[in-house]
């Protein structure tokens, strides 16, 4: 039994009788309800195989971070949550074939990192680095005066992770609310990027990727944080999220994008506009009527077989904004990207309600 239900194996069940319960398909189990991609039983779109719908992972999943195994499995990771029932997950893992159907694995670590006296485990980064999977975090309190950046490192994408200690705290690199780290290799160099509404930088690493050196750089302004960068065609794209993750159906967040020539900026948006002194492109916004609110702080893109980029991210239901207790519900989304002009674009920059086609992995 997995806390995720086959999601394709559902939908032709309740093709077949059309009075099954989701109850009666996952086992008559109602806590792996809670962790279920399968849709609520009063929808009514009929999903086939080579579909999807969004949520693809649901209660919450979010922050999301995705690399893919040697098991040809794409791991997923998150930031510690409580899913509803107390079960607090301290960076839970779950794992996909096609990036739809989700099934949870584990937990990223047993106990806290003890770097610090009190805190939370947000924004996990996770990289396949020199052999081995390298799990940059974030470990903050709401309001922390001195959050800062950890390390944890796996020889399996799905653990165990060991704590490697901090990596840095806000006051040692002169950037206030120093969370959401985000790794990238390039022309042999390892970096770091990180910033959360207080700037956006970037700094090299030793080789072993284990401490940072040298001088930081800005690549961005205060108005962003959650940092990923893309590579393609001679540019690197930066995507942040701008606004507010966690004010249920009232939360602001989307996500905007600029490029640059060199890893290290400038970044600029599509209008030719500093990433500094401006917000950027946007991307991916709420829903104007009904679905989601505050799209953002996406992950990694995924290219599937036939070539189309993926963006995994979370977003807020407006008609479901909330966990029992009280947190803003943030489940886990998926959208095709399309590149118009050299600048990825998502339909109708706002998260998709219909049925998708999904990605296509042989």
């Amino acid at each position: 039994m997995t806390n995720n239900s086959n999601f394709h194996f559902h939908i032709f069940c309740r093709l077949l009788t059309g009075i099954l319960s989701v109850c009666i398909l996952i086992g008559c189990n109602s806590d792996d309800s809670m962790v279920s991609n399968s849709p609520l039983e009063e929808e009514v779109d009929t999903i086939s195989i080579g579909e999807f719908k969004n949520p693809v992972f649901q209660p919450v999943f979010a922050d999301p971070s995705v690399v893919k195994g040697d098991d040809g499995y794409f791991y997923a990771y998150a930031t510690e949550d409580d899913w509803g029932k107390g079960d607090v997950h301290l960076v839970p893992i779950i794992r996909s074939t096609d990036l739809v159907n989700w099934d949870y694995v584990t937990d990223a670590f047993e106990t806290k990192p003890t770097w610090k006296d009190h805190g939370f485990i947000w924004a996990p980064d996770v990289t396949k680095v020199d052999g081995k999977y390298y799990m940059y975090y974030s470990y903050s309190l709401w309001g922390d005066s001195d959050p800062g950046v950890g390390l944890a490192i796996s020889d399996k994408p799905e653990g165990p992770f060991k704590d490697q200690g901090k990596l840095f705290i806000s006051s040692e690199v002169g950037v206030s609310n120093s969370i959401d780290p985000f790794y990238i290799e390039d022309d042999g160099k390892k970096y770091l990027f990180w910033g959360s509404f207080h700037g956006i930088y970037g700094i090299r690493l030793t080789d072993d990727g284990k401490a940072i050196e040298g001088e930081k750089f800005q690549v961005a302004g205060d108005f962003m944080e959650a940092t990923y960068i893309y590579p393609k065609d001679g540019y690197y794209y930066l995507f942040g999220s701008a606004g507010t993750c966690c004010d249920g159906a009232n939360s602001t967040y989307k996500v905007v994008i600029g490029r640059s020539e060199n890893v290290e900026g400038p970044y600029v948006s599509k209008e030719g506009n500093s990433f500094i002194n401006t917000m950027g492109s946007i991307l991916l916004d709420a829903n104007a009527t009904g679905g989601y609110a505050g799209p953002g702080h996406n992950a990694e893109l995924i290219t599937d077989d036939e070539g189309n980029d993926w963006i995994l991210y979370h977003a807020i239901s407006k008609t479901e904004p909330y966990l029992p207790a009280g947190a803003t519900k943030r489940p886990l989304m998926l959208e095709k990207i399309t590149w118009k002009d050299g600048w990825p674009t998502i339909k109708n920059n706002q998260p998709g309600t219909g049925v998708q086609n999904a990605p296509v992995f042989e």
